[in-house]
This record gives C-alpha cells, structure tokens and sequence, in this order.
C-alpha cells in the first residue's frame, strides 16, 4: 500500500535499492543532490545532471521529459552522504514557474513494483527548482522525507543554499539547463518527450493545484548584527523596520520568492484600493524556512522571540530619547532668563511635555501595531506545535503517540516581557540537551519565590521536575532515554510517584549516601567507558552491560547525602556527561550548598537556571532586557501525566522480547 505524504512528513524505507518515479504534467529535469547530514553540498562533483549523470549507486535521466524513472541503491552512495535530494527543474524556454504547470508527483517505489511512498507537490507558485523529496539517513536505517520546497531564482539559488559558492552554483546551473556545455551534453540537443498521461488517481490533486496555497516559507532573520542562537541572553540582531519615524513590518516573505500568485494580468482599469491592502498577511503555521514541518516551526517560534525582542527594544528606546529630550528642553527653558522674567517658561514646559508625550505616542503605536501581528501569529503557531514543543494544555498530548524519531528542540516554558505579559513565546532549547538543568527551589532566588511557603516551592520545583522528565521520555523513541533519580532524604516521594507507579525509571529513587554513590560511581564509568571508545573509534565495541540509550539523572535535595567524592563526580557528569548522552536535571537550593563554597560556583554556572515561579532571571544584554521565565506545568486536575506515562510504559512493554 503506497503511503501518500503531505509536505514535512516522512516515511521508513523497507529496502535500500529503490527506484525514484516522478509524473509531471510537463516536461521537466530530474536532478540529484547528494548532500552530508547537514544538507551541504560538499562540491559541484555532488550533484547529478544531465551533464554528469552519474553518482554512486545512482544515475539521474539525461532528457527532459514529462515523466522520469531512475534507480538508487542506497548502500553504494558515499559514506559522507546522509541526504539524497530528488529535485525538480523547469527547463528554459517552458513554463516560467511551477504554479502554472499541473502539480508534479514524486514517489519512491520498488523496482519494477509498486510505490512504498508517494508525494503531490501542491501549493507551488513562483519556484522554477523544487527540492521533491529527500531520503536520508537516521540511525543506520533510510527514511524519505516529502519536502517539496523550492527558488523562484532557479537552481543557482537552490543549490547556493545547499552551500556551494555563488560563482560555483551558478555555473554548475548554468551546466544542468544547458546553458554552457557540461561534458559532451547540453539541454540543446537532449531529446524532449511529450507530456505524459495523467496517472489514475493524480488528476484530483493536480486540478487542485491552482488553488490558494499559504505562503511559502522565509528563511530566518537576517542579523545585522551578530546571529541570534537558540537560547535567551544572547545578542539580538537589530532591525531597520523597527524604527519610531515610520509603521513596523514583519515581514513574511520569503528574500528568494516572488510573491506573484496569478499570471501577469492584461491591461484594464485601474482598481479602487481595498482597506484590506493595508493589513499585514495572515499568520500561518509553519512559514519559516526547514526541510521539516517541526524544523519550520522551530524557526518560526524564534523567528517570534526575535520580534519581540526588537519590537520592545525599539519602543523603549523611543522612550528614552524622548525622556533624555524633554529633560533637556526643559534645562534649557528654565537655564534662560528671559523665559524666567517674561513668564514664557511655562509655554516652553509645556511644549517639550507635548513633543515628549507625541513621540511616546508614536512609539506605542508602532508597538501596538508590531505586537497585534505577533499576538496573531502565536494564536496560529501554538495549536500547530508538535508534543515536545507543546504547553501540557494542549490537545495534541491526548492523541500523542511514541515518536519513532528523536525531537529537534524541547520546550523548557514561557518567555515574556512586561509590555505585553499575554503574549507568551514558547522556550525551545535544542535537543540532545547541551547543558544541565538546575530548577532552584531556594526562597531567596526572587521576589515571587519569597512570597510562598517553603514546602510549597520545593514540591512545585520537584513536579516540573517530573513533567521534564515525562516530556523526554513522551518525545523520545521507546528506548532511547533511561530516568535514574537520586532522591537522598526521600522527600520528593509524593512528586515521583507517577514515575515509579508507571514503571519507567531504570531503577528505584536512589536513598541514602550509599545510593547516592552508587548510581553516580555507575554513570560516571559510562561517561568514561563511551568516551574512551569514542576517541579510539569504535563506539561498538562497548561492554554489554553499558546501557546506549541517553542517560537522565534527577537530583533531589542536593547536597543532601552527598560527600567529598560524590560532589566531585556530580561536577563531572555535569561536564562531560552532555557529549556522551549523560544529561543532569537538579533541583535544588544553592544556599544549602554553601558550606563548599566557591567548589560548587563552575557546577550552578554549568547548568540552565529555571525557577518554578514565574521569574526575570534570563538576561538578554545585548538589547537590555529581562525576559520573564514562566515554567509548563500540566493544568490542575489534569491526569496528562499519568496517561503520557501509561502510553509509554505499555509502548516499552509492548517492545521487549
């Protein structure tokens, strides 16, 4: 049964030799891209034209036709070859772009057999070169993945963006059409088929092609300064838009697509302006660059932080100048005797409080204006966000099944500043976690902490703690990620149990200092063991009793139960557990740590500080702000815990022999 994808979906592949099928309702070129797990071109020698037909394991047609058929053995490509590209390109001379041909289908079939994987290449428009689909490598195992993605600039572009400089994409472009030799072969002299029957089954979906699509893609925010990377508290890339003198844009578009979406009209009369051709463009799910939906996304919710970020900077700047004038007009009013002695110095106030409050006036409204859109784009976004992006709330956790892949990014909680506390940004760090995470469950950490009781806060950071652990294991593959915990005193026994009831812990809570010294002796001799086998390059040779699935340590009550020993191989999983899959979660409160010291400073500096109360504890120095962190909690009285919690331990059971 061939399995129809939609754009982002993927699809295991049974068989490593395949062959690619593509029906387009006119002639076209078939390309290959042979891209590492980056999706980078290594050089022009990667890419299969009809020029330089030929790569391992695969050879692409040398004519421009309707319909394609090649076969791809995908054992005998390049080590160094973790994506393999089928793209799509309209020859010159033909139609101007793909919104104007019948919607192209790729598929991935057996040889000589049926399709395993099919994919309908909607909602084009401007794009002359389309990636179609992508089958790459996960895990020793081969995926295809429908991409469907494309340039309005042709393939120089397309392949530009894969990494190839720009004199070398252009000519390799150039070669492909047909443009200058490549070889002994030009698209001048290939044969050129007549356009294919429409196959049975297709014609639904091609008719459908002319009809509304959203708007394709942008890539990221260009940075005029330096880049923003995933994480709060990094530098912000300033935006010229955002400025007082004039309305804001977000802009939506993508910087290599026209935004055309009909054939150039003929002459006629020249049309009253509609209300509506001021408004910004509709919000839509996923306009974001990626070759995935989750990865569009991704990108778009930073894309939003990003906004955010400069639309509020740009605001309280006006207000600064604006104050710092009217303090200095007023100086010079009343510094002049001749407003003292002819009573002009209160008209003079005045006016400077008047230009003061328009400027400020000004200000708002380019805010106002900036944070509608937002809050319009996160009212689209958040109800599209896969489970590891999701808040608890949301109704994608009910039908969430165990993912058969690893997630891009997790979501840590809420950002927000104080100019508009509804709009939320979800916090995404990328997954495998990088740094620890420390939930500070001290009083004496913020303001809103101080307010509560002290039994109060350390169960509400404990119950973040386990909706953590719960979102990593939901967003995991079955085997991929074993809990240990470490719960000294056994006081957070009441947060746990829906851990220990579930059966997903790789063993019981640690109690007392010899488990304490036990499971962190066990994880530290696999940190060791995995790295030695890194360095002498043979991962595969380790014992089998080392567990290879990625390693989470919850650490109650720190130091509780700790010694000397036990401190120093904390602070070494915290270091080198990351690159090896060991991943640390503490909850725990720095002042009763403070009998060691400046000991313990490079161990809280090494973790990700989050509080289990709302809190402006993430700085963000380049554009001055306080970002309000506010953790993802499960509603009360929800049971989302406990039925994620049901669905994994039964996937676990269902797995073992």
């Amino acid at each position: 049964m061939t399995a129809e994808l939609v754009r982002g979906q993927n699809h295991p592949l049974s068989q490593t030799r395949v062959e690619i099928r593509v029906s387009a309702g006119t002639p076209v070129l078939a390309l290959a891209s042979a891209c590492d797990d980056a999706g980078r071109l290594a050089g022009p020698e990667s890419v299969a034209h009809p020029g330089a037909r030929s790569l391992p394991g695969l050879e692409v047609p040398g004519a421009v036709a309707g319909e394609h058929r090649f076969a791809v053995d995908l054992d005998a490509l390049a080590p160094s070859v973790h994506r393999l590209g089928l793209v799509l390109v309209l020859p010159p001379g033909g139609p101007v772009r793909f919104g104007a041909v019948p919607a192209p289908y790729a598929a991935v079939a057996l040889p000589g057999g049926a399709d395993l994987a099919g994919f309908t290449l909607t909602g084009l428009d401007s794009e002359t070169a389309v990636v179609a689909l992508e089958l790459y490598r996960r895990q020793g195992a081969w995926k295809v993945r429908a991409v469907g993605q494309g340039y309005a600039d042709g393939l120089g572009a397309l392949l530009a963006d894969a990494g190839l400089a720009g004199p070398a994409a252009a000519a390799l472009a150039e070669a492909a059409t047909g443009l200058v030799p490549s070889g002994d072969i030009t698209l001048a002299a290939l044969p050129t088929a007549a356009p294919p029957t429409v196959p049975h089954g297709l014609r639904v979906a091609q008719d459908a092609a002319a009809a509304a699509a959203p708007p394709p893609p942008p890539d990221p925010l260009p940075a005029a300064g330096a880049p923003y990377p995933g994480t709060p508290g990094a530098a912000l890339a300033p935006s010229s838009a955002d400025t007082v003198g004039g309305p804001p844009t977000i802009d939506y578009a993508h910087p290599r697509r026209r935004r055309t979406t009909t054939e150039p009209p003929e002459p006629g009369p020249r049309a009253v302006p509609s209300p509506e051709a001021d408004r910004p463009p509709a919000p839509v799910a996923g306009d974001a660059s990626g070759w995935s939906l989750e990865e569009r996304l991704y990108n778009q919710v930073w894309g939003m932080f990003e906004d955010l970020a400069r639309s509020v900077a740009a605001y309280r700047s006006a207000c600064d100048f604006a104050e710092s004038r009217m303090d200095r007009e007023l100086d010079e009013a009343l510094s002049d005797p001749r407003h003292r002695l002819a009573g002009s110095g209160n008209a003079a106030r005045d006016a400077a409080r008047a230009r003061h409050d328009e400027l400020v006036a000004r200000a708002k409204a380019v805010l106002d204006r900036d944070l509608a859109q937002l809050t319009a784009e996160s009212e689209v976004v958040e109800p599209a966000l896969p489970a590891s992006y999701a808040r608890w709330a949301n109704p994608v956790w009910h039908g969430h099944g165990v993912p058969e892949e690893a997630p891009m990014a997790l979501r840590l909680g809420d950002l927000h500043l104080p100019e508009r506390p509804d709009l939320r940004i979800p916090m995404l760090v990328r997954a495998p976690l990088e740094r620890g995470l420390w939930i500070d469950n001290g009083r004496t950490g913020s303001e809103a902490a101080m307010t509560m009781d002290t039994d109060r806060l350390r169960r509400a950071a404990m119950d973040m703690a386990v909706a953590h652990a719960v979102r990593l294991l939901a967003v995991h593959p079955g085997d991929r990620i074993s809990v240990h915990v470490i719960d000294a005193a056994g006081a957070g026994a009441a947060s746990l149990a829906p851990l220990v009831a579930a059966g997903v812990l790789a063993g019981p809570p640690a109690a007392g200092a010899a488990g304490v010294t036990t499971t962190l002796e066990a994880l530290t001799r696999r940190v060791d063991l995995v790295q030695m086998a890194v360095r002498a390059g043979a991962p595969e040779d380790l014992p089998p009793d080392v567990d290879l699935a990625d390693q989470l340590l919850i650490v109650h009550d720190f130091p509780h139960g700790f010694d000397d020993r036990a401190v120093t191989r904390l602070r070494y999983l915290a270091d080198e557990g990351p690159a090896v899959g060991v991943h640390l979660l503490m909850v725990a409160d720095r002042d009763e740590a403070s009998a060691y010291g400046p000991l313990l400073d490079p161990l809280w500096r090494s973790l990700m500080r989050l509080s289990p109360v709302p809190d402006n504890h993430l700085a963000d120095p380049w554009v001055g702000h306080a970002w309000t962190f506010e953790p993802d909690l499960p509603p009360p009285g929800s049971r989302v815990l406990e039925q994620t919690l049901e669905r994994i331990a039964a996937t676990r059971r269902d797995a073992r022999p």
